[in-house]
């Protein structure tokens, strides 16, 4: 079957593309790499149904697309781990494969999932891609929904849109999951997590088109008072995350699904915690700050 890449229902048709004629499993050649490069710069979220891989083929793959980013952004110990660091867990499940206490404190800090964010905003060099596979999925629940922040930008008025540019925001996870009112942090993590800076809109350095960068992560804007701070912030997300801006993507077993987090914002939705979901996520680190993009 020839590579092609179809959008994906025509309210996201420069959005969301589905990509067939490609077998993950078996590895890409150099032209392969360069269609599918093509398409995630053109559209931002690209589905592979039925690619039935394991944890070292999803990683081969990534690492085709850039330099590849260590599982660093959780609070389960080394030694309780069930992926290797390579690979972040996205799982409701212990390291022998069973599900999770309510009460665990890595469920606990994982619902911050299901905040709108963008993928290690709150480091230095933040996510350029992710790369969602889904082993097992619940019978009900657990989409994922993914925010067009390109189109968000376009839809601002030219006066906001000024009034954005040059703002500089506070990333971290410390702030994300306070808004929930999990703050069970070692010294450790408070440490590791102390915020960050990334400018509120970017450049593509492909497309050349602009964004909004949100992220829950975000709690403060350089030079701002707290409280506006955040008010506005809450604004902006309100408006990038409209229904005409969201795809909603309903997982099927074996689901393959990139992003990049220069342009989306996205979140899981709930489900049952008494059922496995289980996925691996792969991330292709950016090369610079988002300080040095615009």
């Amino acid at each position: 079957m020839k590579l092609a890449a179809t959008a994906l229902g025509p309210e996201q048709s420069d959005f969301v593309a589905e990509v067939t004629g490609v077998d993950i499993a078996k590895g890409i050649s150099s032209a392969n790499t360069e269609f599918i490069q093509t398409a995630i710069d053109r559209f931002g979220v690209l589905v592979f149904r039925n690619q039935i891989i394991n944890d070292e083929q999803q990683f081969a793959f990534s690492e085709h697309f850039g330099p590849m980013e260590l599982a660093t952004g959780d609070v389960t110990a080394h030694s309780d781990r069930r992926l290797s660091m390579k690979v972040n867990d996205i799982s409701n499940l212990d390291k022998d494969g069973n599900l999770l206490r309510r009460d665990d404190r890595a469920r606990l800090f994982g619902l911050g999932n299901m905040l709108w964010h963008s993928d290690s905003s709150f480091k230095q060099v933040p996510a350029r891609y992710s790369l969602l596979s889904a082993r097992v999925i619940p019978k009900r629940g657990g989409d994922t929904q993914f925010a067009d922040m390109r189109a968000a930008w376009d839809a601002l008025d030219d006066e906001l849109k000024e009034e954005c540019k040059n703002l500089v925001c506070l990333h971290s996870q410390l702030f994300s999951r306070a808004s929930l009112g999990f703050e069970d942090f070692t010294e450790e993590q408070i440490k590791q997590w102390q915020p960050v800076e990334q400018r509120l809109v970017r450049k593509h350095p492909q497309s050349g088109r602009l964004s909004l960068f949100l992220s829950a992560h975000i709690g403060a804007i350089s030079g701002w008072p707290v409280p506006e701070a955040r008010m506005y912030i809450r604004d902006l997300t309100e408006h990038a995350t409209q229904p005409q801006f969201v795809y909603t993507h309903q997982w099927r077993p074996w689901d393959l699904v990139m992003w990049d987090n220069r342009m989306t914002m996205h979140r899981a939705r709930r489900y049952d915690h008494t059922q496995p979901r289980d996925l691996h996520r792969t991330t292709v680190s950016d090369e610079v700050s988002s300080l040095e993009q615009l």
